[in-house]
Formats: C-alpha cells, structure tokens, sequence
C-alpha cells in the first residue's frame, strides 16, 4: 500500500513538471515572439553596471514590506477588536477609518500623510513614515479579513466554550481563531502580495525602493524595458514565496 502510494506521488510530481516546464516554455516563446515583433533591440549592458542598486532597492523594498505587515497585523487586530466589541465609539471609530483607507487611493494617502500629518508631527524620516503609511493602510483590509473569519465560526461554537468556563481570551485563542484561521490565510496572503507591489507607490516621497531605483537607472541610461523586465520579475521573487507558503498551510490545515 505504501509503494503504491509513493509511486502515485512520483507520477503526479512528473506530471506537474512536465505540465510546468510546459508552461514555461509557452510563455517565453509568446513573449520572446512579442518582443521580436516590436523590432526593440535589447542591451542589458548599461543596466549591469547599476546591479548594486537594484540589489539595494530589492533589500529595502523587502525590509519596508516585511515591517509595514507587521506593524499592519498590529494594528489590524486592534482595529478588529474595536469593530467587533460593543462600545459604540470604538465601533463607530475602526468603521470610519476602515472606510476612509479603503475608500482613498493609497496614492493620496501617501502625499496627505507624508506632506501634512507627518510634517506637523516632525516625523522626516521618510522610511519610518513609508512603513506606518503602508501599515495603516494594509491593516483597514486585514482587518475585514480577520472579521470575516471570525464572523465565520457559528456562534455555537461561542457559547458551547463559555458554557464550558473558558474565559473570553481563551475562547478567542483556542476555539475561535484556530477554526478562523483556515478561512483567512487565502485572502491575507493575498493581501501580503498586494502590500508589497503597493510599496513600489513610496517612490513618489523619494524612498530609494525597488521602482524608485529602477526609476533612477531608466533616467542614467534610457534603457526602460531593460529595467522594467527585471523590476517585474524581482516583485515576483518577492511575492510567489507567499503565495506557495499559503497554499502548503491552507492543505496542512485541510
């Protein structure tokens, strides 16, 4: 029975290779077959003698992303817990901002915040305030995202944990958010994707990231799709990760 099991599991494993090389080999020959009919000679020359700083806004756009969903998932749980709970000025505060954030481009945001708040405030560092801007608006989404797989366990489960004594806490950590947590973890990982191709919109404030470099090298040598292509691909060795660590938990929970 065992072999037979590991047999099953070489072929589907040879056939997701063979069907993925298969794509990939679709997919190089559409855009290679793209790029010769737009008669666009390529010379990645010019853009090698800038590799550091492509290396560097890889790492800083990595590091600002990495800290705005933490400081995000802060506040989300925050924001979470004033929506859900029964006094009405938190309640009516977390719906309005909720709306306000999601309602707004995170273009606006960024200049409103960066311009006005964080200048009355004097916070000039422009990387702290990159990372608060972008915390504040991922946690508007990951606070609906929390709220609906809450929302989702059946109250039964609820009132089955507090009829048996557990206090509210422990209702929360050991029956509510253990069933919640499968529901969320396809939308948040999303959402992390999202946060970090979103980051690329900081280089309007003049934070040296991924597109504000790249930005920067199209300007030294006019080489724009030499630079675009690889910025694109860098984005998705940053954001596939997620993507293929979400799915490995969404099946250990299943």
């Amino acid at each position: 029975m065992h072999c037979k099991f590991n047999e099953r599991k070489k072929i589907s494993l040879k056939i997701f290779i063979i069907n993925a090389f298969l794509l990939a080999f679709l997919l190089f020959l559409f855009f290679y077959l793209s790029f010769l009919s737009a008669s666009y000679n390529f010379d990645f020359r010019a853009i090698f003698e800038y590799k550091d700083k492509m290396v560097q806004g890889f790492f800083v756009t990595f590091l600002i992303s990495i800290l705005s969903l933490v400081v995000g998932v802060i506040f989300a749980l925050i924001l979470c817990y004033m929506s859900l709970c029964k006094i009405v000025l938190f309640n009516m505060f977390a719906r309005i901002f909720i709306e306000l954030i999601r309602g707004t481009p995170l273009l606006v945001q960024i200049l409103l915040i960066y311009y006005i708040f964080a200048d009355n405030l004097g916070l000039d560092n422009r990387y702290v305030c990159g990372v608060l801007i972008l915390a504040l608006f991922a946690s508007a989404y990951i606070c609906e995202i929390f709220r609906a797989g809450i929302l989702s366990v059946n109250k039964i489960q609820y009132e089955s944990a507090k009829a048996l004594g557990l206090s509210e806490f422990e209702i929360y950590k050991s029956v509510i958010f253990p069933q919640a947590l499968k529901n969320i973890l396809a939308p948040l990982s999303g959402q992390f994707s999202n946060l970090i191709k979103d980051s690329s919109l900081l280089s309007v404030i003049a934070i040296s990231e991924l597109t504000q470099n790249a930005q920067e090298i199209n300007a030294f040598t006019f080489s724009t799709l030499e630079i675009y292509i690889p910025l694109a691909l860098c984005y998705l060795v940053l954001t596939l990760p997620i993507s293929m660590f979400s799915r490995k938990l969404e099946k250990s929970f299943s």
